[in-house]
Parts: C-alpha cells; sequence; structure tokens
C-alpha cells in the first residue's frame, strides 16, 4: 500500500499568535508542504494566515486538522469543521482526525467516525482518521467506517515511547502511523546513545530520533520556532541509520508517556 499521509511535516502544537505565523511561514519558505495543526490549538486562523502570505498554491500542501472533542457530535461536528476550514482560509483539509477518543463523553467511536465520514462524503475533507487510538478503538474505528476511511493513526511515540503492539496491530492493518512528540519535549535530546549516533552521522540528537521514526515508517510533524531547526529538521530526511543503530534505539524505550490526559486517553496497550 503507498503511502498517502506526507512522512514530514510541520506541527504547531502549543504555538499561537505571531509565533506561529511565523513558525508555519518559516516552514514552506524552507519546502515543508505539511501543516498539522486542531482545533483546540487555538491557532487554526494563525495557521491560515500563514498559508495565506506564503503564496503556496494550496493544491501543493498537506493541511491537517483535528476535531476537538466537544465537537463530536452529529449536531456540532460538520459546523466545527467549516468554522475551521474558515479559519485554515481552504475549502477544504486534506486530513481530518478524531482528536481523542474520550471515553468518558459516552459517545461511541462508532458514532463520531460516522460523523466525520459525513464530513468526507461532503467535501469538507480528503481523508479522515483518528488520534490516540489504542488497538481496540483502532478496530472499532475500522468497523464503523470501514479499514479504506482510516488514513492514520497519530499517535505519541519517541525512543523513549515505541508502544511495539499498537504500531506492529497499525503495520499490519496498513495504516500510516504518525508519530507526534516524537522529541519526548527535548527529553530524548541529551541522551547519550543518540549523541553516540549522532556524532557518527555529524548530525544532532533531534536528526537522529526523526530518522529513526522515518526509518520506522512514520510520518513525523516535529515543531520549532526556530527556523535554523526547521532546516535541521528536515534534513533528518537524509540521514540513514544502520541496522545496529536502529537496534540500538530501539533498546531506549522506557514507555514514558509525556501525554496522558484524564478523561480524554484510552487505556494504553
Amino acid at each position: 500500500m503507498t503511502k498517502i499521509i506526507p512522512q514530514f511535516g510541520v506541527g504547531t502544537f502549543r504555538l499561537t499568535g505571531q509565533t506561529v505565523i511565523d513558525s508555519v511561514k518559516n516552514a514552506l519558505d524552507i519546502g515543508y508542504r505539511a501543516v498539522d495543526t486542531a482545533q483546540i490549538y487555538g491557532n487554526e486562523a494563525d495557521v491560515g494566515q500563514a498559508i495565506k502570505e506564503s503564496h503556496i498554491p494550496r493544491d501543493d500542501l498537506f493541511i491537517t486538522t483535528k476535531i476537538w472533542t466537544e465537537n463530536y457530535s452529529a449536531e456540532k461536528m460538520i459546523p466545527s469543521l467549516k468554522d475551521s476550514l474558515q479559519k485554515l482560509g481552504t475549502d477544504a483539509v486534506n486530513l481530518t482526525l478524531i482528536h481523542w477518543p474520550a471515553p468518558s463523553l459516552n459517545i461511541s467511536v462508532a458514532e463520531m467516525m460516522q460523523n466525520l465520514l459525513e464530513a468526507k462524503r461532503l467535501g469538507l475533507t480528503q481523508l479522515i482518521g483518528i488520534s490516540n487510538f489504542n488497538i481496540d478503538l483502532t478496530r472499532q474505528a475500522i468497523d464503523a467506517v470501514g479499514l479504506e476511511n482510516i488514513a492514520t493513526n497519530q499517535i505519541e511515540l519517541s525512543p523513549y515511547l515505541q508502544n511495539k503492539p499498537l504500531v506492529n496491530f497499525l503495520n499490519t492493518q496498513q495504516i500510516d502511523v504518525t508519530s507526534y512528540m516524537t522529541l519526548a519535549y527535548g527529553k530524548v535530546l541529551d541522551n547519550d546513545v543518540l549523541k553516540e549516533i549522532a556524532h557518527h552521522h555529524q548530525a544532532s540528537t533531534a536528526q537522529i530520533a526523526l530518522a529513526w521514526a522515518m526509518q520506522n515508517g512514520y510520518a513525523v510533524i516535529p515543531s520549532s520556532t526556530k527556523r535554523d531547526n526547521l532546516i535541521a529538521n528536515l534534513k533528518a530526511q537524509d540521514i540513514q541509520l544502520s541496522f545496529e543503530e536502529m537496534q540500538m534505539i530501539a533498546a531506549l524505550d522506557q514507555n514514558a508517556r509525556e501525554v496522558n490526559p484524564e478523561n480524554l486517553a484510552p487505556e494504553w496497550d
């Protein structure tokens, strides 16, 4: 199955206002063509402004947003996505995800996924998918809308959180894996093993962590407010790690999760 999610994009989590405008404009200027945002980030309008000011043809871009938990119902899903599109300055996004399964909301996976599929049918989004779903919930999503309608599961993955059972399941289903928090809030940057590998490649530890993720077949969406870091992150695509180096990084797994909000997160595999 060919990959349908761009392997490299720029993330915008925790960035707002002029900070995110500058970050996205810099990213697009140096060659990024995929941008990841979400309703809850509160920056869709800023991202839209950055895209507009970049003057890059819409067809060249891949824009992802995520529906927030309060908008999962049939009454709110479509209006909320239309609001996102208006903020982003586009008629449709390329990918829309359910942001968190939020089991405490008492809305079934089938219901939220069917509401999202309706948005696809209406042409508001080219692709749909899920984020932060465990194996059981991913199965429920597949049952609800069909495997062909699950473009990706965007999950936290880093050298310190490798989530092998879930990743292996997604691979068997040929669902693209998108890794967020690939640098674990920067915690992996001081790791001695990554430093050793980085020294061998004359690279940064951030580049090594991103290269590891991409070599595992994951899409990555790192964010940065610094142009130099955005450039360096992009160059991670040029790094080829050896089998031995990949094994060294595999051994770093600590099942250390950075993002696990109560009432939103599932029981992890």
